[in-house]
């Protein structure tokens, strides 16, 4: 017989821990593992499928056996042609919620935005109605002939003329036309 020598203790344990991965349950387990984003967008593993309703757009992965049953089942139901594709396509509006608390506060935010648009409606229609009463007052003004004097850029006073006079009235007239309906 010959001289047999012992293995270093260092190679043992490790061909120990090899033996130990290449047989452990974990990696038939890995491949049956679910990967799904959850309602929050957060990433999930399991080795159960995800909730009923999850998107098919949020799974990310799952075992072998369900792709394969997945794309089988996935196929019929993508063609259009088929009347129950078609029907629950249309029954289904895209884009809108189906949660009322959604629903809910989508209507409120609108009617907010409604209300503040009334708001600023408002207030538009009462600075032409305050700018259409100015105008006028001007415009009986300049109609009756009463000197207007104005200040120049110098800070000296000047009387309009006839000329001036007439350029007041096209732009009283103007201010009336746009705010006076």
């Amino acid at each position: 017989m010959k001289n047999v020598r012992p293995l270093p203790s260092v190679l043992v344990s490790t061909l120990i821990a090899s033996a130990a991965l290449l047989t452990s349950p974990t990696s038939a387990v890995a491949g049956m593992q679910w990967k799904w984003k959850d309602a929050a967008g957060a990433i999930q593993y399991s080795d159960r499928p995800p909730p009923n309703g999850t998107p098919e757009k949020d799974i990310l992965s799952r075992p072998a056996a369900a792709r394969a049953a997945a794309t089988a089942t996935a196929k019929p139901a993508a063609d259009p042609s088929t009347p129950a594709a078609s029907a629950s396509a249309a029954s289904k509006p895209e884009g809108k919620a189906t949660d009322p608390e959604l629903e809910a506060k989508r209507k409120k935010a609108e009617d907010e935005k409604k209300a503040a648009q009334k708001v600023e409606e408002e207030k538009a229609a009462k600075n032409r109605a305050e700018n259409c009463q100015r105008a006028k007052s001007y415009q009986r003004t300049l109609n009756d002939g009463i000197r207007i004097s104005r200040t120049n850029a110098n800070g000296e006073r000047e009387i309009l003329d006839d000329k001036g006079r007439a350029d007041e009235q096209r732009q009283v007239e103007e201010i009336i036309r746009n705010n006076c309906n």
